[in-house]
């Protein structure tokens, strides 16, 4: 059968190569084709467009791009029409891909959602709207089943597809340090996020902390879709950058800072300390502020239902706070409750295998649509 898959972000390009990489084992006469990144083309998708190209955050910034938001959209519902698929399968990147579901359920196309849209945290009413535009709904996070429960929608849970992603390699701090030219000072790892402008933001935060805290050597994590330059104009040179080494970096380090995103959830299951930092323009946030009510922002604290981690966020995301923050985890207790309250964390995300079980009620139900469709049609 064909795929076509939609990734607009480094996390979602991670999880589509996997989700391809079962897909192909389940049906061996499958064909892929693409919006996403490197590593769903390494794993056999033809790719149309790199999500590169669309990494728009905030208010300002869409109303910025807003004409090469459209055009992408236009471009990737030709390509979709083009290639005519069995299934359409959506990763995550809400914005864009419940716009494109509702197209696709018009023209009746199988319109399959791995990693549902995060409408619990802001617009519940939104349920309402993904129930008439997708028909296969695979959730990830270990509450979602009851708040769908709840608008009467079944939906799947297949589990988080970070377990699968996560290297069980141990790394010694001694042996990263060596591999990278890194002095033998403790390691603080810095995840400002993957977007150009989130980058901006957030790592002159993450920079200003370093001068206070000498006892540490900063490393930043480097995006796989973003450019050495980048951060080089940002410090001025004076951090090291490392790429393609993410978890061996946060397994090596003593703590971490890291963006609000999947990034705290997958520091948290490599079992690393961290601060949680979030910060946008203030309009963006004033937005935001009316429409979440949750509690939390990091993964992390809103599956525990506690905070289990600092978490600064828009005027409390400064270097003053960060550095507080981050000397409470030089606290032996303090690391260790976090450690146990990660612990537990496991226990709530399931067993690995998520990629392979979406990948089984992909196929599955692709496969059973067809053969009603084909039935109907004698």
């Amino acid at each position: 059968m064909k795929y076509y898959l939609i990734a607009g972000e480094a996390s979602g390009d991670l999880h589509g190569s996997n989700l391809i990489k079962a897909l192909a084992q389940k049906d061996e006469n499958a064909s892929f084709r693409a919006m996403g990144g490197d590593l769903m083309q390494e794993s056999g998708a033809v790719l149309d467009f790199h999500y590169k190209h669309m990494g728009f955050m905030g208010f300002f910034e869409l109303l910025r791009h807003l004409f090469k938001i459209k055009k992408r959209f236009a471009d990737c519902k030709a390509e979709i029409e083009a290639f005519q698929p069995d299934a359409l399968i959506l990763i995550d990147f809400s914005g864009f891909n419940l716009r494109i579901a509702k197209w696709a359920k018009k023209i009746g196309l199988l319109v399959h959602y791995y990693i549902a849209p995060q409408v619990w945290a802001s617009r519940p009413k939104r349920v309402e709207f993904i129930k008439t535009s997708v028909d296969h709904l695979y959730v990830t996070l270990p509450f979602e089943p009851e708040f769908y429960a709840k608008h009467h929608y079944k939906v799947e849970f297949v589990g988080h597809p970070l377990l699968d992603a996560l290297d069980d390699e141990p790394q010694e701090a001694e042996a990263f340090k060596a591999q990278h030219h890194l002095d033998e000072r403790p390691i603080v790892a810095l995840l400002p996020g993957s977007r150009t402008q989130e980058i901006k933001r957030m790592l002159p935060v993450m920079q200003a902390v370093t001068a206070e805290l000498p006892a540490y050597q900063f490393v930043i994590a480097g995006a796989p879709s973003q450019e050495k330059g980048l951060y080089d104009a940002i410090t001025g040179n004076q951090l090291r950058v490392v790429f393609g080494a993410t978890q061996p970096l946060v397994k090596a380090a003593h703590m971490a800072v890291v963006t609000s995103g999947t990034a705290t959830l997958e520091t948290a299951l490599l079992n690393t300390p961290q601060v949680v930092c979030y910060k946008t323009s203030p309009l963006t946030y004033a937005l935001a502020k009316r429409l979440i009510t949750l509690r939390y922002i990091s993964l992390v604290n809103l599956i525990l239902d506690r905070s289990c981690l600092t978490e600064l966020i828009q005027d409390g995301c400064n270097p003053t706070q960060l550095k507080e923050a981050l000397k409470r985890l030089e606290n032996s207790d303090v690391r260790d409750a976090m450690l146990q309250q990660y612990a537990e964390l496991k226990e709530l995300l399931g067993e690995k295998g998520a990629s392979t079980r979406a990948a089984t009620a992909i196929y599955e139900n692709t496969h059973s649509a067809h053969l009603q469709a084909s039935r109907l049609s004698q």
